[in-house]
């Protein structure tokens, strides 16, 4: 059967994202000195996992984590200027320099010569259109999906508009619970490339050995993963 459309993941996969979280938040925990890092991450975390449903993914959901964290850890007084800085530090984030990762401008060239590309990501859409547009990668995509959750449906809703279905789709990406297993569960081939650190609520583990799954270290070698498959 061959494969027609590949659907790729953006922050993680195609540029650098998650490093930019991991500064901030260090930022955020200097601005909390009367508490303990450890305290406050886990505050974090769990205020971070119980508004995803009301906020979704992003830097505005994120930054709101924040400040909630910042008011529940100084019982609603946080000192002076926290709140600003917080705020600061969001806009700071939405205007980061978008850098891509190493090969991905080559393997989607690659890619684009011979099957249909479509970026299925999760987040804010003001901010991940801003992303796109500023990485140059925006022409080599014949459809773009910004979703509020990567599940079987989406995958199953995502390959059926944009492509010939799910069955002849590939999806690629960092998230081993996002990228890989729901669209397995759709009867897609999935590819996990890692980037250097995965936010904690993407973890998950690998699924068994199985024809549809690969692993691969770096995004320069999907083209001739895909084309493996694609020709056999």
């Amino acid at each position: 059967m061959p494969i027609t459309t590949v659907g790729l993941d953006a922050d993680d996969t195609l540029w650098h994202n998650e490093t930019v979280f991991r500064l901030t938040q260090a930022r955020f925990l200097d601005l909390l000195t009367d508490h303990e890092n450890a305290a406050i991450e886990a505050r974090l975390a769990e205020i971070e996992r119980r508004n995803l449903r009301l906020y979704g993914y992003g830097v505005k959901g994120f930054t709101l984590s924040m400040i909630e964290t910042a008011m529940e850890m100084c019982d609603g007084e946080p000192p002076a200027g926290v709140i600003r800085e917080i705020l600061a530090a969001g806009r700071e984030m939405l205007a980061h320099p978008v850098e891509t990762l190493p090969g991905v401008d080559e393997a989607l060239a690659r890619l684009s010569e011979r099957y249909r590309l479509v970026l299925i990501t999760k987040g804010d859409l003001l901010d991940q259109e801003r992303k796109l547009a500023a990485s140059g990668l925006g022409d080599l995509f014949a459809a773009v999906e910004i979703v509020s959750e990567k599940d079987r449906t989406t995958y199953e809703r995502v390959f059926a508009r944009h492509g010939t279905g799910a069955a002849e789709a590939v999806m690629a990406g960092n998230s081993m619970k996002s990228d890989v297993l729901p669209a397995l569960a759709a009867g897609a081939f999935a590819v996990h490339i890692p980037y250097v650190v995965t936010w904690a609520h993407e973890l998950a583990d690998a699924p068994g050995a199985q024809p549809r799954y690969g692993a691969l270290d770096r995004i320069a070698d999907l083209p001739g993963w895909i084309d493996a498959r694609s020709d056999g």
